[in-house]
Order: structure tokens, then sequence, then C-alpha cells
């Protein structure tokens, strides 16, 4: 079992290599090794660090490298599992919802309102059923406990405050509109890397870029991407949490995974949204395309539910059919029609869906699943980002009773992360959050870091940190040095794509590459010093 007392939530190459160095001299098996370093696998790693369970986490490519960066960024409550008939999927949801908006990533989580435009192309129906499914998901709120503080209660809101908030709503025929609201992450990325250096503070070792291979129930081969060689890690439980690339470590799991496309657009094409937009899906009560305002300027607008059958690509590519059916869907609710023109980016992600043999991929459970497969390793997947704490938990649970393994009770209820108010894990540097220090941060700053975010600047060394890292892209170059010596950025394309969401446009990616690649250059020299 490895101590409680928090440590360093600092990941950088010097570690990675200190760590790799104590994991080759060793000769004792871990309690638990993680494959897969996506919201799952960081959770389960933070999950068992958290329970005093010496714990080892390796990902074949980078933090959130795989589908926990495609998502909406939504933390929803799962209004659409009560369509569907999955009210176990909806109050879990709802539950998770609140315990990541209320306990353990407040600063990660923003109230987004939600809006469903009663434009002509929305039916009767539609908005009758729309509004009884948003008085159900009030019913899942009051369940869950958060307070209206948090998330207001729906309500009808009339024509000019629709267009106050979506101020790119169709004006003919408008009849107001239905609001709602829900939670949004900053950032999916930044949720797993604070998940992944909460764990590491708390013991767990967290090495990216290590490829497992010979997988069995005490241990496997790594295979190290950067430094060639490989040695064998052995463990008491193998967990496998490695998301649509399961069945490449366990032959026994069967996955149907489902692609879910969306489209990046420029916030001024929908004329600077305070709200999210709606859409209902022609003819369907329980399926909506949602146009998202983001960080950085953006919206994004998605998503899609299609089969996507045959191995799993490392970057999924999204279909022509797909972005078309988008543009045209959030379309019949806007004043102008969109165009390709309009797109400056699109991404999709796989859904490691559970194969039940029958029905669309837009019909199977999104429930997880945990078991114990007949080679003895620990799988989990299936479930959504908003449930990852909860599919840990029930992980971790069988992993302790499948190894016996002597570990205390789940602590992540109340654990907040690495930068939320709270958090066990020390921030050091200059300053703190609630001193004065903070009035003078961009504000883009405390929403991406939280009680870091005078540490991001503390810890800066260049010149001008607080400076922009391109035109108009509010990145500071702080934030870059503190991917690389704090968050286990290795290489530019960890920032561009994954500690930052530059990389999603790739006009923005261009201008900015230059200056983050030399800004990573020079923080991977200070850390190594």
């Amino acid at each position: 079992m490895s101590h409680l007392a928090p440590g360093s939530a600092a990941l950088n190459a010097a570690r990675r290599a200190r760590e790799l160095d104590a994991l080759g001299a060793s000769d004792r098996p871990v309690d638990v090794l993680v494959i897969g370093g996506g919201v799952t696998g960081a959770g389960v790693a933070l999950d068992a660090a958290a329970r005093g369970l010496s714990v080892v986490l390796i990902e074949a490519h980078d933090l959130a490298f795989g589908t926990s960066r495609w998502s909406s960024k939504l933390v929803h409550g799962g209004l659409r599992y009560l369509a569907t008939g999955d009210v176990g999927v909806a109050r879990e949801s709802a539950v998770e919802r609140h315990i990541l908006m209320t306990s353990t990533a407040p600063h990660l989580v923003r109230t987004l309102p939600q809006l469903v435009p009663l434009v002509p192309a929305v039916t009767t129906r539609q908005r009758v059923f729309g509004g009884i499914g948003l008085g159900l998901g009030d019913g899942l709120r009051l369940l869950a406990g958060t307070p209206g503080a948090v998330l207001p209660r729906p309500r009808r809101i009339g024509r000019d405050e629709t267009l106050r908030l979506a101020p790119a709503t169709r004006r003919d025929g408008l009849r107001g509109g239905l609001l709602s609201h829900d939670g949004q992450l900053v950032d999916d990325a930044r949720l797993v890397v604070a998940i992944a250096r909460t764990a590491a503070a708390l013991g767990a070792t967290v090495i990216t870029r290590m490829r497992a291979t010979s997988v069995t129930a005490d241990g496997a081969v790594l295979q190290d991407a950067l430094g060639g060689g490989s040695l064998r890690v052995r463990a008491r439980v193998v967990v496998n949490a490695s998301g649509v690339w399961a069945g490449d470590i366990d032959s026994s799991i069967r996955l149907r995974p489902s692609r879910g496309t969306h489209i990046v657009l420029d916030a001024a094409a929908m004329g600077h949204p305070l709200a999210a937009l709606t859409v209902p899906h022609p003819g369907s009560i329980s399926r909506y395309v949602f146009a998202l305002p983001q960080q950085l300027g953006r919206v994004v607008v998605g998503l899609t539910d299609e089969d996507a059958p045959g191995p799993a690509p490392d970057v999924p590519t999204p279909s022509d059919g797909e972005i078309d059916f988008l543009l045209a869907t959030l379309s019949t609710a806007l004043e102008r029609e969109l165009g390709r023109a309009d797109v400056l980016g699109a991404f999709a992600g796989l859904r490691p869906l559970v194969d039940s043999g029958e029905g669309a991929t837009a019909d199977l459970s999104r429930r997880h699943h945990v078991a114990v497969s007949p080679r003895g390793i620990v799988n989990v997947l299936g479930g959504k980002l908003t449930t990852y704490r909860a599919m840990a938990e029930d992980a971790v649970d069988l992993a302790m009773r499948h190894g016996g393994l002597d570990g205390g009770e789940c602590r992540t209820r109340a654990l907040p992360l690495v930068g939320a108010p709270g958090s066990p894990v020390p921030v050091t540097g200059q300053g703190t959050a609630g001193g004065s220090t903070t009035t003078a941060l961009p504000p883009s700053l405390l929403a991406r870091f939280g009680a870091e975010a005078p540490t991001v600047l503390a810890q800066a060394r260049s010149a001008d940190p607080t400076a922009l890292v391109a035109l108009g892209i509010d990145v500071t170059r702080a934030e870059i040095e503190f991917a690389v010596l704090a968050e286990g950025a290795l290489c530019a394309d960890d920032v561009l794509d994954r500690r930052t969401r530059i990389g999603l446009v790739s006009a923005d990616r261009a201008s900015a590459h230059a200056a983050v690649e030399s800004l990573v250059g020079e923080a991977s020299e200070r850390s190594a010093r």
C-alpha cells in the first residue's frame, strides 16, 4: 500500500524517467496496473491511489489521446436516457454531474444555459415532449441534490430573451424558447489531466508513451516509445481501461464502436451566443444537435451517432455526410443558413459501446461494463465521460475483490481535483487562489486552472508570460510552459492538441505552432535540469 500524504502533482519528462528507473529496479508487484490514459483509466488510477493502493498507469500515446478529448464537453444529467427508458443511467449521470459541479471539479465545470428555440421547424410534438423532458430532467436534478443556484429550473422564455441568448436564431415565426441548464467542461482533456495529476500526487505512477504488450492477469511487458527498450511490470490486478482499443488488450471483449462527429464554428458566425442552441433531429423527440459555445471564441456543433466497424484508428475522421447533417439540422433554427465555408474544423470520437448484437448504435445502452474476463483481467468500458468516477469506483471495487487487495473505501466522491477549492494537493508557487493576486490574472487562465492559476504564472520563466501565444488565440505563453513542467506534455503536439485545444482549428494550429514548439523546447530543457 502507498502512503496517502499528498505529494507533487507535477508530471514531466524528468519524473517519467525517475519512475521508469524505479519500475525497472523493483521486483515487487504493484497492486494495480491500469492500461489506458483516458478519463476512465485516469479515474481508476485516482480511485485506487486514494484508497492507499500502489498504482501504475500506462498510456500508449498521451493523456486524453483517444475518445476522452472528442466529447461535446457536456457534464449532463442524462435526460436523453430517460427518453429511451434507461432510468438507471439517467440517475447516475445526474448524481455524477452533481459531484463534478459541487465537489470534485467545480473549477473546470460551468453552468451552461441550453435553449430549444421554438422556431417553425420544431413541431408541436417536439415542443410538448421537450417540455415534459425538461421537467423530468429537473426531477433528476432535485434527486441528485443539486441546488437551483447551480442549475436553475427550466422555464419557457419569450422571443426577446431567446434572441439575447442566441442572436443567430431564426426570427420569422419564433415563439420564444425552452430554457434549461446543464454542466459544461471548460475542456474534456483538461479534466483527464487534472485527474491523472491528482492520482500522481497521491502516489500513482503515470507514464505516457508506453505501450502494454503480452498482457496477462498478473502484469504486462511495457514497450517504451521514447527511449526504446522494454520491461515487465508485475501486478496483483490488471485493469484494462483502453476504450475502443480494449479488444487489443483482451480478445474476449466485443465492442461495437459508434462515431460521434462535431464541427467547429467561429462564435461570430453564431452571434457570440450566451446559451447552447438545442435543435431536435427531424422527427425525433429524444435526439438533438447542440451548438455549444466554447473557449477560444469557438462554437462546437454536434453530434452524430454512426456505426463505426473495423479497427479503431488513432484519430477518427468525420464523414462528409455527418458534417452536412449537422449544418443542415442546425440551420433550421438559424436566421442564416450555414455552409461548408463556415466550418473551421471538424473532429470525431469513437464511443466504446458494448456489443449487444442487435439494434443501431444510437440504441445501445450507455451503461458501463465492469467484469473480470476469462483471462483474469478486469475490464472497464462503455459508459460516458460524466460518469467516469462511478465507473472507476466499480472497477476498483471489483479489482480489490478479485485480487484480494487491502485498500480502504472509495474516497473520490469528496476528493477535489488539483486546482479545485479544498483540494488536498498542495498548490506551490507564488500567490493563492483566494488572494489578491487573482485579480490581475486573465479570466481564461482562471477558467482553465482554478486555484493553480497563480502558480502557472509564478513558474513561468519565458519573456512576457501573460502574452498570447499567437494573435487572437486566448492562450498565454505561461500555459505552454506549465503544460511541460507540470502537466506531462512531452512535445508540441501534446500542447496544441490536448493541453490546449488550439489544434481543433488547423489555421490556429499553424499560427501558434512555431511559438509553442519554441516554448516547449525551452521548458523541456529547464525540466531536465
